[in-house]
């Protein structure tokens, strides 16, 4: 049975002084096998920054042209990530040629129906319902703090709530850093008539999943359930009520005899707020100089990076709101923050005017040895051929283990769980140091990775990629005359397990003070990663395998574990554009530690949370 779409759309301001959300429907017509095809994009501004809705537009206009070029497209999921990634991209470019927006951010839920399919993908604390037979079932995950530790408790994992932390605080945002978590629905939903989708922002929180279902039910019509829903959150009359943004779908039988192109058009409703089709220019224009107060937003709406054209539908109400917030706050975001962290860009000292540093070898940490591990082998560092040391590292035995989580509720890339069996190899004890590093890039005349500030003799080394991360094992090679290289996916789990069935090699829950994360409750600044070392070692005697930095592994990206490898090798194939990072890192919840849990980044970037650890074969 054929559907068609019948859609609305509204938002109301709330308490705000100006709206931070930004909105798109777009009907995208027939698919070559005669289907209907929508996309409804919603983004909202981050409400601590003024540039909020300046952040929300950008998104939904540099979606929708992204996703529009790939349209009509079977790999569906693939289109909504490089869309949402592209989005971020261009809040990164901004924020570089603008520096006085940095900060700015959104969060973002899109739909694309298909016929009788549901896809999303988003990240953030906005919401994608589906309403069926009177239940409210939410489709897309929340990135916000209190959802994390709901999830937590339903896997049998509760946490108390960090000191400080607000419930409602995101935990993945698109701020033009890399984005902690993305949801995207692999496979679709299958809708049906007589459905109803919600798309909305957090503010409809105001309501609960009763009141939600209660007024629904008393609407006839798609947009009478928007103007319902939208009334009930104003005479919720709640303090400090959000921005809030609805657009409601109603699933319906498809007529035979109505052609396409009388469907019905979504209402023109909400024209200062909503997104109308924006072209970004292909090349971004060269970045303007600019003075006083007002050419901040002028420059990040017209010209930064050519992201703004204005067309109809990108409304003035929006910009003039935007200059006059930050007219007021200008000063305030434009401070130098003494103790803010360095924004992690690229290492601006050249070589030449670095003043080289001593290789002090006995300033590095002492391998620790536990002696309740009899049989550990003992650590020891190969000799360069340039008279220096390599890394510490430690022979690991053989063995078998059951990799991946024991189901797909947490994430689909983590199933099947399946049987590996492991030879022997060596690996490095700690991640890789800058000062590790930096005798491979000295060799190599690279650019020293800029260490903002920490210790290079102790601290990880971060912001290599994975192309430079492999090319340093291969250094590593001819330096010492050994087989040198990346770990394998499966060969990092096992040691990162250590012998353990549970999530952490510690036991079944975060815990306190077991590692570095933004809450693991330990006594050290969770804005940079610790030194090497600063936590005890798993059963293998490795440090820092959950938690301080992401670590590279050799893999390509695969969906998921069918077909893997069960002997410990390398899995090539896939999506070798991006490759594997494991371990959770300073900035990350603790779920990102688990020994299942997989990312994926570009190789040929590096990252400010990602570092590495070596293997040698025997």
């Amino acid at each position: 049975m054929s559907v068609e779409f019948e859609i609305a759309s509204e938002q109301i301001d709330g308490a705000r002084d100006y709206q931070e959300d930004a909105y798109m429907v777009n009907q995208l017509g027939e698919a070559e096998n005669g289907n209907l095809c929508s996309l409804i994009i919603m983004a909202d501004g981050m409400g601590g920054h003024a540039a909020g809705n300046v952040a929300s537009n950008m998104v939904v206009a540099t979606f929708n042209k992204t996703f529009q070029s790939r349209f009509h497209t079977e790999e569906v999921a693939d289109a909504l990530t490089d869309s949402l990634n592209r989005s971020n991209d261009q809040i990164r470019a901004s924020v570089k040629e603008t520096p006085a927006l940095r900060g700015m951010g959104c969060t973002m839920v899109s739909a694309y129906l298909e016929d009788n399919n549901l896809f999303w993908v988003s990240v953030g604390d906005s919401h994608l319902y589906l309403l069926r037979d009177r239940e409210l079932i939410k489709q897309n995950a929340d990135h916000s703090y209190g959802a994390y530790l709901d999830m937590m408790k339903e896997q049998g994992m509760e946490m108390e709530a960090q000191e400080g932390m607000s419930r409602n605080m995101l935990m993945s945002a698109m701020t033009g850093e890399e984005m902690s978590s993305i949801d995207v629905s692999e496979t679709p939903i299958k809708v049906r008539p007589g459905d109803r989708i919600i798309v909305a922002s957090d503010g409809l929180d105001t309501l609960g999943a009763g009141a939600i279902i209660q007024y629904s039910s008393w609407s006839a019509t798609a947009k009478e359930c928007v103007y319902a829903l939208l009334k009930a959150v104003e005479d919720a009359n709640k303090i400090n009520q959000d921005n809030t943004t609805l657009i409601v779908i109603d699933i319906k039988e498809r007529s035979v005899q109505q052609p396409a192109a009388a469907i019905p058009e979504e209402p023109a409703s909400a024209p200062a707020q909503r997104v109308a089709d924006i072209q970004i220019p292909e090349e971004p224009k060269e970045p303007r100089s600019f003075k006083g107060l007002i050419w901040v937003v002028i420059i990040g709406l017209l010209a930064a990076g050519g992201y703004f054209a204005w067309q109809q539908g990108v409304v003035q109400k929006a910009t003039d709101t935007a200059i006059n917030v930050i007219e007021e706050q200008i000063t305030e975001m434009t401070k130098v923050d003494p103790e803010a962290e360095p924004e992690p860009v690229a290492e601006t000292t050249t070589e030449s005017e670095m003043e080289p540093e001593p290789e002090v070898v006995t300033t590095e940490p002492e391998p620790a040895v536990e002696p309740a591990f009899t049989d550990k082998p003992d650590p020891f560092r190969d000799r360069l051929k340039s008279g220096s040391n390599g890394p510490t590292m430690i022979r690991v035995p053989a063995g078998s283990f059951r990799m991946g989580a024991a189901s797909a509720v947490l994430a689909a890339d983590e199933a099947p769980r399946h049987d590996v069996t492991v030879k022997s190899f060596m690996v490095s004890v700690y991640e890789i140091t800058y000062a590790d590093y930096d005798k491979f890039a000295r060799a190599s005349k690279r650019k020293l990775p800029d260490s903002t500030g920490l210790d290079r003799k102790v601290h990880p080394v971060a912001d290599v990629s994975w192309d430079d991360a492999l090319a340093y094992t291969k250094w590593l090679g001819k330096q010492t005359g050994k087989n040198y290289r990346l770990l394998s996916e499966s060969e990092w789990e096992y040691v990162s397990r250590a012998g353990s069935r549970t999530s952490f090699w510690w036991g079944a829950t975060a815990g306190s003070s077991n590692a570095h994360c933004f809450d693991c409750k330990s006594d050290f600044n969770t804005s940079k990663p610790a030194k090497v070392g600063t936590y005890k070692p798993n059963a293998f005697g490795l440090y820092d395998t959950a938690g301080n930095l992401y670590e590279w592994v050799h893999d390509c990206y695969h969906r998921n574990y069918k077909g893997a490898p069960d002997d410990g090798s390398v899995w090539e194939g896939g999506d070798c554009e991006n490759r594997i990072v494991r371990g959770g890192a300073f900035r990350s919840p603790a779920s990102s530690m688990r020994s299942e849990n997989r990312e994926k980044f570009k190789s040929g970037r590096g990252q400010y949370n990602v570092g590495l650890r070596v293997a040698r074969d025997l």
